[in-house]
């Protein structure tokens, strides 16, 4: 199962340094790892905002929510989830013709 998220980053101005430094440090390595396992396989930074568009192939709407919940940043976001299908034009779907 494929899904769009929006991810905009929300820390408080009066976060102490070295929270946020470990927080930031924490959410790279479990991102990266996601990526790496192939659950996250595409992100993209919003130019201008501390928030980011990424894809995300998970086997359920459950294992979206323990990854998303499971991120160090969660508490600071807001997500927007968007379940994606295969649209029929897409020349490079042909296994799902």
């Amino acid at each position: 199962m494929h899904f769009h998220v929006r991810m905009d980053v929300n820390l408080p101005p009066d976060l102490d340094p070295q929270v946020r430094d470990e927080l930031i440090a924490r959410e790279k390595a479990y991102s990266q790892n996601l990526q790496h396992e192939g659950k996250w396989p595409h992100i993209w930074r919003i130019v201008g905002e501390y928030a980011n568009f990424s894809i995300f192939d998970v086997d359920s709407n459950d294992e979206l929510h323990q990854i998303l919940s499971g991120l160090p940043l969660f508490g600071y976001m807001s997500i927007r989830v968007t379940p994606l299908a295969v649209h029929p034009s897409d020349i490079s779907n042909t296994a799902h013709r």
